[in-house]
């Protein structure tokens, strides 16, 4: 009977050893989730996904409807 404890401890160690093991592989270099939005934000920055839109739309899609609405004033007094 004591072999078969013994056999079974051991299983149970080598087994608590192994996912010890293998939850180490899956560690995480940040060790929050504000450090890791950081590096990934600074990170897109460096990549210049951030950049201001070179295109300013709403300024011309005013300026488009003032040229309209001006054409309009003016061919119809």
């Amino acid at each position: 009977m004591d072999t078969a404890r013994n056999s079974q401890d051991s299983a149970l160690n080598s087994l608590e050893t192994a996912a010890a093991s293998a939850r180490s592989g899956f560690a995480c270099a940040f060790s929050s989730s504000d450090e890791y939005e950081s590096a990934l934000i600074s990170e897109r920055r460096a990549q210049g996904r951030y950049d201001r839109a070179r295109i300013n739309w709403p300024m011309i899609a005013f300026i488009a409807c003032s040229l309209m609405m001006a054409g309009f004033v003016v061919a119809f007094s």
